[in-house]
């Protein structure tokens, strides 16, 4: 087929992996709504369950807000389109997800951007500094990648992948910021917390005055902080909410 429909990705994809397309396309929808997006020149890519080890991604072309959950394009991890799709997959944007992916066999999707705000950030010598109840929640687990040039070189992946770690927090120095999470809903509730962490450090930095910081023991008890705060859901605790909101304004995205 030359042009996807909705019904006619229906049919070739379970129920399961058509209830993924429509939460990635939402989630793409939302990054443009929270004005995260970069034109066409960042990505969101979801691991489909199962032992293929198929992902989906921005078909390379689409502007956020105009991606769906057919429109999606179905990679393995060499790139290839499992799917026919008349839309490319962006080289650059592929090998750093992919790297991602390759790594973390505990995480289904990695959300990256190229904000004002985290890229100002990323280039700051001391990066993410703990003077934010948002920043110790990124610090907890924070790792950081030096800029290699644009990141279409296999070569990279390995020092990318040794650089993150664990970590579900990344920020690429001089390029952005990156959120992986066990769900959707998970990487995009990291990077909300991490772009407003961003925010507001240039913020309090405009201000020409000292800064307090957190105490690093705070840091350190974090991550049952955030359980006691989401009721232990993570980012299943806001998405449902998030939903509501996008279908208010515009539910293409489940086309």
């Amino acid at each position: 087929m030359n042009a996807n429909t909705q019904s006619e990705i229906q049919k070739l994809v379970s129920a399961e992996e058509w209830q993924l397309r429509v939460d990635l396309a939402a989630c793409y929808r939302l990054v443009a709504l929270y004005g995260w997006s970069d034109l066409v020149f960042t990505h969101i890519s979801a691991r489909i369950p199962g032992p293929e080890h198929h992902f989906l991604i921005n078909p390379y072309g689409l502007m956020f807000d105009e991606i769906t959950a057919s429109s999606l394009v179905k990679v393995d991890q060499q790139c290839n389109k499992i799917i026919e799709s008349p839309y490319p997959v962006n080289p650059a944007g592929f090998v750093i997800h992919s790297a991602v992916h390759a790594a973390r066999e505990d995480i289904q999707c990695v959300l990256h951007t190229h904000t004002r705000a985290g890229i100002a950030v990323s280039a700051q010598k001391n990066g993410v500094l703990p003077i934010s109840q948002q920043s110790t929640f990124v610090l907890a687990s924070l790792a950081y990648h030096d800029y290699e040039g644009v990141a279409f070189r296999d070569d990279e992946k390995p020092r990318l992948q040794a650089d993150m770690g664990n970590a579900n927090f990344l920020m690429l120095r001089n390029h952005g910021l990156l959120t992986c999470g066990k769900t959707i809903a998970d990487a995009f509730l990291s990077m909300y917390t991490f772009e407003n962490t961003c925010q507001i450090q240039i913020a309090a930095q405009s201000g020409g005055s000292e800064l307090t910081q957190v105490n690093p023991k705070i840091v350190e008890g974090v991550g049952q902080a955030m359980k006691v705060q989401t009721g232990g859901l993570g980012g299943q605790f806001v998405w449902p909410s998030l939903i509501r909101k996008l279908d208010r304004i515009d539910d293409s995205y489940k086309q």
